[in-house]
This record gives structure tokens, C-alpha cells and sequence, in this order.
């Protein structure tokens, strides 16, 4: 497999079932290091398994996931690389105690027991500073997102994957983390691979593009090329909302 020289992540021969249907089936992915990878596609398309595959919680029937260039699965994968990649999910799963604690709770775990300054830079950064010592029950669902973020943020991961990170939020904080995200990516560098089903998100969001459909990557691209020169007539047909899946 060829491997650029700034790649972060590849998946080689991945092919994934569940009984007797393919759920995945992808010769090839490369992930450029420093880049936002937007993953579309109908819901059943496979998407959030290729996630937890990417990041290591799932292992392939079949092929290889390359980090570093490096071959790995969940079971080899060494707990320092582990700890540079990190996710967050449509439903953010928070201990039931007060905000500050959940975004301290990784920097706890890893026995770095000051991380104060972290903790509240990582506050600033979602605009949750003056809810640091309130109660998680106490939370919208979208401060809730945003404390899940924070949690992940304050790791420093090089890689952070989001599955349908806004799914169900209002506008307003659509666009809050969103900005949270972008963040990230430009401050810090943070390689993100974003699963979700809103194509404008992907447009806004997101370097490349790639439609996920029946678990085949149909077709990947730069986000202007994505929407403005679709070179498969079904990524036209899913842009346009005429794609009958």
C-alpha cells in the first residue's frame, strides 16, 4: 500500500461483516495528519463501524488499520498510542458529578494530577467556565456536548473522532461546536474524522469529503470539489436528496 509521507492513519483490505451482510468493504482510506475528514452517507451505510474500526475499538475481519505507518489492532495497540486518539459520540456519556470533573476525569486517569490550568483552559475553549461546578444533570444537551468535547480536548489528542457530534442540538449550539471543532483543528492541529449525516455540516466543517454508501467509499475529494464536481452520479443523486437508498 502506498503511504504518503504525511499520513496519520490508512486502512488497507478492510472488509467487516455482521452475519451474512458486508457492512464494510473498503480497499482503501488515507488520513492526512492535520486534516478534517468528513464521513457522509445514509443511515445503515456503515459509518460509525468504520469509526470505531479507525479508532481502534473494533477489530476488521479482514485488512490492516495503519497508525504512524505502523500496523495495529485494539489488542497490540500500545497504550501511549491509545492515549493520542480520543472520540466523542451523538450521546455524551458524563459521570454523574459536577462539570469540572468530567473534563478532568481523563487527566485523572492518566495520573497527571495537575491539571488545573488544562482543565480550565479546556472550559474556556467550549465557553462553559462559569458552569465548571455545577451539576452535569443540570446541563442542556448541548452544554452537555460541549462538556464531552472539553473532556476530550483537555488529552490534547492528535487524533479526535466525532460521531455525529450535533445530532438532535439547536442552532445555536450546532454552530458553537462546530467553532469548537475548527478550533481545534487550526490551534492545535488535532487530525478530526467526523461522522455524520449532515452534508452542510461537512461543507463547513471538513477538508475532504467521503460518501459512505452500502460500506464502499463511492467517492472521496476536497470539500469544494465534493460539492461543486461530484465525479459519481450517486454522490450528485445524495447531494440533491434524490439518492433513493
Amino acid at each position: 500500500m502506498m503511504k504518503h509521507a504525511d499520513s496519520i492513519l490508512q486502512l488497507e483490505g478492510i472488509r467487516h461483516r455482521y452475519e451474512d451482510h458486508f457492512v464494510l468493504r473498503i480497499p482503501a482510506l488515507d488520513i492526512q495528519a492535520g486534516e478534517i475528514l468528513a464521513v457522509v452517507g445514509p443511515s445503515g451505510a456503515g459509518k460509525s463501524t468504520l469509526l470505531r474500526i479507525m479508532n481502534f475499538l473494533e477489530k476488521p475481519q479482514q485488512g490492516r488499520v495503519y497508525y504512524h505507518h505502523q500496523a495495529y489492532t485494539p489488542a497490540n495497540l500500545p497504550i501511549a498510542l491509545r492515549r493520542q486518539m480520543t472520540a466523542v459520540f451523538q450521546q455524551p456519556l458524563l459521570l454523574n458529578t459536577s462539570v469540572w470533573n468530567n473534563v478532568g476525569y481523563g487527566l485523572r486517569v492518566r495520573g497527571e494530577r495537575n491539571g488545573k490550568e488544562a482543565i480550565r483552559q479546556a472550559l474556556k475553549a467550549v465557553g462553559l467556565e462559569h458552569l465548571a461546578r455545577h451539576g452535569v444533570h443540570r446541563l442542556s444537551g448541548g452544554e452537555a456536548q460541549r462538556v464531552a468535547l472539553a473532556r476530550a480536548l483537555v488529552l490534547d489528542p492528535e487524533i479526535l473522532f466525532l460521531d455525529e457530534p450535533t445530532a438532535n442540538l439547536d442552532p445555536g449550539n450546532v454552530r458553537i461546536i462546530e467553532t469548537i471543532i475548527r478550533q481545534a483543528n487550526e490551534a492545535r492541529g488535532t487530525t478530526v474524522v467526523l461522522v455524520t449525516h449532515n452534508i452542510w455540516q461537512a461543507r463547513r466543517l471538513a477538508h475532504r469529503v467521503a460518501l459512505l454508501l452500502d460500506g464502499a467509499i463511492i467517492e472521496i475529494a476536497p470539500v469544494e470539489t465534493f460539492f461543486q464536481h461530484p465525479q459519481d452520479p450517486r454522490t450528485a443523486a445524495f447531494l440533491t436528496g434524490d439518492l433513493i437508498y
